[in-house]
Protein backbone atom coordinates (compact mmCIF):
# COMPACT_ATOMS: atom_id res chain seq x y z
CA UNK A 1 0.00 0.00 0.00
CA UNK A 2 1.51 3.60 -0.74
CA UNK A 3 2.22 5.19 1.79
CA UNK A 4 -0.11 9.32 1.73
CA UNK A 5 2.72 10.97 -0.15
CA UNK A 6 2.56 8.32 -3.26
CA UNK A 7 -1.10 8.47 -3.07
CA UNK A 8 -0.38 12.02 -3.87
CA UNK A 9 2.58 11.71 -6.13
CA UNK A 10 -0.03 9.10 -8.21
CA UNK A 11 -2.82 11.75 -8.21
CA UNK A 12 -0.59 14.56 -9.38
CA UNK A 13 0.51 11.99 -12.25
CA UNK A 14 -3.11 11.00 -12.79
CA UNK A 15 -4.04 14.88 -13.81
CA UNK A 16 -1.14 15.26 -15.58
CA UNK A 17 -1.97 11.80 -17.93
CA UNK A 18 -5.59 13.17 -18.08
CA UNK A 19 -4.16 16.18 -19.91
CA UNK A 20 -3.59 13.68 -22.93
CA UNK A 21 -7.24 13.77 -23.46
CA UNK A 22 -7.40 17.52 -23.61
CA UNK A 23 -4.29 18.03 -26.23
CA UNK A 24 -6.21 14.56 -28.80
CA UNK A 25 -9.16 17.06 -28.91
CA UNK A 26 -6.67 20.33 -29.97
CA UNK A 27 -4.62 18.55 -31.97
CA UNK A 28 -6.36 18.64 -35.70
CA UNK A 29 -4.27 15.28 -36.45
CA UNK A 30 -6.10 11.79 -37.20
CA UNK A 31 -5.52 9.54 -33.77
CA UNK A 32 -3.35 7.25 -35.42
CA UNK A 33 -1.13 10.22 -36.43
CA UNK A 34 -1.34 11.51 -33.34
CA UNK A 35 0.35 8.58 -31.51
CA UNK A 36 3.10 7.99 -34.32
CA UNK A 37 4.21 11.56 -34.26
CA UNK A 38 3.84 11.49 -29.84
CA UNK A 39 5.66 8.24 -29.69
CA UNK A 40 8.85 9.26 -31.88
CA UNK A 41 9.14 12.75 -30.42
CA UNK A 42 9.33 11.08 -27.21
CA UNK A 43 11.63 8.62 -28.55
CA UNK A 44 14.26 11.53 -29.43
CA UNK A 45 13.16 13.23 -26.25
CA UNK A 46 14.08 10.27 -24.17
CA UNK A 47 16.74 9.05 -26.27
CA UNK A 48 18.35 12.79 -25.79
CA UNK A 49 17.57 12.39 -22.10
CA UNK A 50 19.54 9.42 -22.08
CA UNK A 51 22.59 10.39 -23.73
CA UNK A 52 23.22 13.58 -21.84
CA UNK A 53 22.28 12.01 -18.53
CA UNK A 54 24.06 8.37 -19.14
CA UNK A 55 22.16 7.41 -16.22
CA UNK A 56 20.74 4.50 -18.13
CA UNK A 57 21.63 2.06 -20.59
CA UNK A 58 20.89 2.64 -24.58
CA UNK A 59 22.02 -0.66 -25.61
CA UNK A 60 20.33 -3.56 -24.58
CA UNK A 61 20.36 -7.28 -25.35
CA UNK A 62 18.05 -8.24 -28.10
CA UNK A 63 15.60 -10.24 -26.26
CA UNK A 64 15.24 -7.75 -23.91
CA UNK A 65 14.77 -4.77 -26.57
CA UNK A 66 11.89 -6.77 -28.31
CA UNK A 67 10.53 -7.43 -24.68
CA UNK A 68 10.24 -3.70 -24.54
CA UNK A 69 9.05 -3.16 -28.16
CA UNK A 70 6.57 -5.98 -27.59
CA UNK A 71 4.73 -3.89 -23.75
CA UNK A 72 4.91 -0.22 -26.45
CA UNK A 73 2.84 -2.11 -28.89
CA UNK A 74 0.42 -2.62 -26.68
CA UNK A 75 0.78 0.54 -25.19
CA UNK A 76 0.50 2.14 -28.62
CA UNK A 77 -2.66 0.59 -29.68
CA UNK A 78 -4.25 1.65 -26.13
CA UNK A 79 -3.04 5.10 -27.10
CA UNK A 80 -5.13 4.69 -30.33
CA UNK A 81 -8.11 3.47 -28.95
CA UNK A 82 -8.38 6.00 -26.29
CA UNK A 83 -7.86 9.18 -28.91
CA UNK A 84 -9.78 7.73 -31.57
CA UNK A 85 -12.81 7.69 -28.46
CA UNK A 86 -12.08 11.50 -27.75
CA UNK A 87 -12.24 12.09 -31.52
CA UNK A 88 -15.79 10.01 -32.14
CA UNK A 89 -17.37 11.45 -28.90
CA UNK A 90 -15.66 13.81 -26.00
CA UNK A 91 -13.29 14.16 -23.19
CA UNK A 92 -15.73 12.70 -20.56
CA UNK A 93 -16.74 9.77 -22.33
CA UNK A 94 -13.49 8.74 -23.05
CA UNK A 95 -11.79 8.91 -19.81
CA UNK A 96 -14.97 7.80 -18.00
CA UNK A 97 -14.89 4.51 -19.89
CA UNK A 98 -10.78 4.41 -18.98
CA UNK A 99 -12.42 4.35 -15.39
CA UNK A 100 -13.34 0.44 -16.17
CA UNK A 101 -9.22 -0.32 -15.78
CA UNK A 102 -9.90 -1.50 -12.48
CA UNK A 103 -12.92 -4.18 -13.07
CA UNK A 104 -10.16 -5.66 -15.86
CA UNK A 105 -6.58 -5.52 -13.78
CA UNK A 106 -8.81 -7.54 -11.15
CA UNK A 107 -8.07 -9.93 -13.61
CA UNK A 108 -5.34 -9.53 -15.11
CA UNK A 109 -2.74 -8.61 -12.28
CA UNK A 110 -3.79 -12.12 -10.41
CA UNK A 111 -3.21 -14.19 -13.68
CA UNK A 112 0.12 -12.41 -15.26
CA UNK A 113 1.02 -12.49 -11.35
CA UNK A 114 0.19 -15.93 -10.09
CA UNK A 115 -1.53 -14.49 -7.13
CA UNK A 116 -5.15 -15.22 -5.89
CA UNK A 117 -8.22 -12.89 -7.15
CA UNK A 118 -9.28 -10.87 -4.09
CA UNK A 119 -12.62 -10.58 -3.44
CA UNK A 120 -12.56 -7.26 -2.91
CA UNK A 121 -11.20 -6.01 -6.05
CA UNK A 122 -14.32 -7.66 -7.41
CA UNK A 123 -16.54 -5.97 -6.12
CA UNK A 124 -14.84 -1.92 -6.30
CA UNK A 125 -14.35 -3.34 -10.06
CA UNK A 126 -18.47 -4.77 -10.49
CA UNK A 127 -19.24 -1.21 -8.68
CA UNK A 128 -17.15 0.62 -11.68
CA UNK A 129 -18.75 -1.80 -13.77
CA UNK A 130 -22.30 -0.85 -12.28
CA UNK A 131 -21.58 2.84 -13.21
CA UNK A 132 -20.15 2.26 -16.68
CA UNK A 133 -23.66 0.52 -17.12
CA UNK A 134 -25.04 3.69 -16.04
CA UNK A 135 -23.20 6.08 -18.48
CA UNK A 136 -23.79 3.51 -21.71
CA UNK A 137 -27.50 3.40 -20.63
CA UNK A 138 -28.13 7.12 -20.64
CA UNK A 139 -25.05 8.47 -23.73
CA UNK A 140 -26.54 6.61 -26.57
CA UNK A 141 -25.23 8.51 -28.59
CA UNK A 142 -21.90 8.10 -27.49
CA UNK A 143 -21.48 4.04 -26.89
CA UNK A 144 -19.00 4.39 -30.15
CA UNK A 145 -16.55 6.08 -27.76
CA UNK A 146 -16.99 4.70 -24.92
CA UNK A 147 -17.14 0.99 -26.43
CA UNK A 148 -13.39 2.03 -27.75
CA UNK A 149 -12.37 3.32 -24.54
CA UNK A 150 -13.14 0.53 -22.81
CA UNK A 151 -10.65 -1.30 -25.39
CA UNK A 152 -7.57 0.97 -24.21
CA UNK A 153 -8.88 0.07 -20.55
CA UNK A 154 -8.61 -3.43 -21.42
CA UNK A 155 -4.87 -3.05 -23.21
CA UNK A 156 -4.17 0.01 -20.05
CA UNK A 157 -5.07 -3.34 -17.66
CA UNK A 158 -2.42 -4.89 -19.24
CA UNK A 159 0.37 -2.98 -19.52
CA UNK A 160 1.07 -1.44 -16.32
CA UNK A 161 1.74 -5.43 -15.52
CA UNK A 162 3.89 -6.06 -17.70
CA UNK A 163 6.06 -2.84 -16.99
CA UNK A 164 5.80 -3.56 -13.35
CA UNK A 165 7.45 -7.38 -13.71
CA UNK A 166 10.36 -5.64 -15.72
CA UNK A 167 10.95 -2.89 -13.69
CA UNK A 168 11.21 -5.46 -10.83
CA UNK A 169 13.71 -7.05 -12.50
CA UNK A 170 15.46 -3.73 -12.05
CA UNK A 171 15.15 -2.60 -15.58
CA UNK A 172 15.68 1.49 -16.12
CA UNK A 173 12.64 2.88 -16.41
CA UNK A 174 14.14 5.73 -18.85
CA UNK A 175 15.80 2.73 -20.91
CA UNK A 176 11.94 0.73 -21.07
CA UNK A 177 10.24 3.57 -22.39
CA UNK A 178 13.14 4.61 -24.94
CA UNK A 179 12.77 1.27 -26.38
CA UNK A 180 8.72 1.11 -26.04
CA UNK A 181 8.35 4.07 -28.02
CA UNK A 182 9.29 2.77 -31.43
CA UNK A 183 7.00 -0.49 -30.60
CA UNK A 184 4.52 2.05 -30.25
CA UNK A 185 4.98 3.80 -33.06
CA UNK A 186 5.01 1.13 -35.16
CA UNK A 187 1.41 -0.03 -34.25
CA UNK A 188 0.39 3.81 -35.20
CA UNK A 189 2.20 3.67 -38.45
CA UNK A 190 0.85 0.24 -39.67
CA UNK A 191 -2.63 1.38 -38.73
CA UNK A 192 -2.95 4.56 -40.50
CA UNK A 193 -2.94 3.86 -43.95
CA UNK A 194 -5.56 1.47 -43.44
CA UNK A 195 -8.01 4.76 -42.15
CA UNK A 196 -6.39 7.18 -43.57
CA UNK A 197 -4.06 8.45 -46.23
CA UNK A 198 -0.67 8.71 -45.95
CA UNK A 199 -0.47 12.17 -46.86
CA UNK A 200 -2.63 13.40 -43.69
CA UNK A 201 0.62 12.21 -41.39
CA UNK A 202 2.24 15.66 -42.48
CA UNK A 203 -1.04 17.76 -42.42
CA UNK A 204 -0.79 19.80 -39.22
CA UNK A 205 -2.44 23.04 -39.04
CA UNK A 206 -2.04 26.19 -36.87
CA UNK A 207 -0.58 24.99 -33.24
CA UNK A 208 -0.43 21.39 -33.39
CA UNK A 209 3.58 21.41 -33.43
CA UNK A 210 3.22 22.78 -30.03
CA UNK A 211 0.43 20.47 -28.83
CA UNK A 212 2.41 17.65 -30.24
CA UNK A 213 5.69 18.46 -28.26
CA UNK A 214 3.94 18.98 -24.72
CA UNK A 215 2.20 15.43 -25.37
CA UNK A 216 5.58 14.11 -26.13
CA UNK A 217 7.91 15.23 -23.98
CA UNK A 218 5.56 15.92 -21.01
CA UNK A 219 2.65 13.66 -21.13
CA UNK A 220 4.84 10.71 -22.18
CA UNK A 221 8.70 11.14 -21.49
CA UNK A 222 8.19 12.51 -17.78
CA UNK A 223 4.63 10.95 -16.64
CA UNK A 224 5.28 7.27 -18.13
CA UNK A 225 8.68 7.30 -16.79
CA UNK A 226 7.51 8.36 -13.54
CA UNK A 227 4.93 6.09 -13.66
CA UNK A 228 6.92 3.04 -14.29
CA UNK A 229 9.02 4.20 -11.86
CA UNK A 230 6.08 4.28 -8.93
CA UNK A 231 5.24 0.69 -10.13
CA UNK A 232 8.31 -0.44 -7.83
CA UNK A 233 6.47 0.47 -5.15
CA UNK A 234 3.03 0.30 -6.07
CA UNK A 235 0.65 -2.69 -7.15
CA UNK A 236 -0.72 -2.38 -10.97
CA UNK A 237 -4.32 -2.78 -9.72
CA UNK A 238 -3.44 0.44 -6.80
CA UNK A 239 -1.95 2.80 -9.37
CA UNK A 240 -4.91 1.77 -11.83
CA UNK A 241 -7.85 2.63 -9.47
CA UNK A 242 -6.20 5.85 -8.78
CA UNK A 243 -6.27 6.20 -12.51
CA UNK A 244 -10.26 6.28 -12.01
CA UNK A 245 -9.80 9.88 -10.85
CA UNK A 246 -9.46 10.88 -14.61
CA UNK A 247 -12.84 11.09 -15.01
CA UNK A 248 -13.18 14.01 -12.79
CA UNK A 249 -10.39 15.79 -14.49
CA UNK A 250 -11.63 14.77 -17.63
CA UNK A 251 -15.37 16.19 -16.61
CA UNK A 252 -13.68 18.99 -15.32
CA UNK A 253 -11.56 19.82 -18.94
CA UNK A 254 -14.48 19.28 -20.59
CA UNK A 255 -16.78 21.30 -18.92
CA UNK A 256 -14.15 24.33 -18.83
CA UNK A 257 -12.89 24.22 -21.72
CA UNK A 258 -15.01 22.45 -24.39
CA UNK A 259 -18.52 22.93 -22.59
CA UNK A 260 -18.99 19.10 -22.93
CA UNK A 261 -21.84 19.31 -19.67
CA UNK A 262 -24.58 21.10 -22.07
CA UNK A 263 -24.36 17.63 -24.23
CA UNK A 264 -24.49 15.08 -21.69
CA UNK A 265 -27.32 13.73 -19.17
CA UNK A 266 -27.48 14.29 -15.94
CA UNK A 267 -27.42 10.30 -15.64
CA UNK A 268 -24.04 11.07 -16.50
CA UNK A 269 -22.71 12.46 -13.18
CA UNK A 270 -24.31 9.60 -11.47
CA UNK A 271 -22.68 6.87 -13.22
CA UNK A 272 -19.55 8.74 -12.81
CA UNK A 273 -19.53 9.65 -8.93
CA UNK A 274 -20.21 5.75 -8.52
CA UNK A 275 -16.65 5.17 -10.09
CA UNK A 276 -15.25 7.70 -8.47
CA UNK A 277 -16.56 6.39 -5.07
CA UNK A 278 -15.41 2.63 -6.02
CA UNK A 279 -11.55 4.62 -5.91
CA UNK A 280 -12.52 6.30 -2.22
CA UNK A 281 -13.60 2.59 -0.83
CA UNK A 282 -10.51 0.89 -2.22
CA UNK A 283 -8.14 3.44 0.17
CA UNK A 284 -8.92 1.78 3.15
CA UNK A 285 -9.69 -1.17 2.41
CA UNK A 286 -6.08 -1.35 0.50
CA UNK A 287 -4.74 -0.09 4.21
CA UNK A 288 -6.47 -2.52 6.35
CA UNK A 289 -5.28 -5.66 4.25
CA UNK A 290 -2.04 -3.83 4.75
CA UNK A 291 -2.00 -4.73 8.13
CA UNK A 292 -2.90 -8.09 8.14
CA UNK A 293 0.00 -10.95 8.32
Amino acid sequence: MPQPSRTLQLNLLVLLLATTTVLGRLISLPATAMVAWRTFLAMLGMGLWLMIGKKAPVRIPPALACKFLGVGGVIGLHWLLLFASVQVSNISIGLTGMASISLFTAFTEPLMEGRRIRRHEILLGLLVLGGLALVAGVESSHRTGLFLALGAALLAAIFPVMNRKLVLAHHSPKTMLFWEMPGACLVALLAHPLFFSVESLWQWRGLDWFWLLILALVCTVFAHAYHIHLLKKTSAYTSNLAMNLEPVYGILFGTLLFHENKSLHPAFYIGSLTIIVANMIHIPLARRLAREP
